[in-house]
């Protein structure tokens, strides 16, 4: 069996970012334009939701105020990408 046949292993990635700012509509736009930009399954947690962050009502949806603890997480072949650069979007929120 060629190494090009065999199944690739499902990367997992996760991190928290406690936010400087509420998550209105100006950052959630950039994460639903970043978050489109990878092939992972990415997701985003807050107080027992999760949502796509792809959709900007979505994540807008989640009520995360500034302070609150917001963890994004990703699997696939581009999971650790994903993560750091939702998470740069959301530890920059304004």
């Amino acid at each position: 069996m060629s190494a090009s046949s065999e199944p690739t292993a499902a990367v997992r990635h996760e991190t928290t970012v406690v936010l400087p700012a509420h998550l209105h509509a100006r950052p959630a736009g950039k994460l639903a334009q970043a978050a489109a930009q990878f092939t992972s399954t990415v997701q985003l947690e807050y107080d027992g939701r999760t949502v796509n962050p792809t959709g900007v009502l979505g994540v807008m949806a989640l009520g995360a105020m500034a302070g609150n603890t917001v963890t994004v997480r990703a699997e696939g072949p581009d999971a650790e990408q994903a993560v750091t650069a939702l998470a740069g979007i959301l530890a920059a929120a304004e």
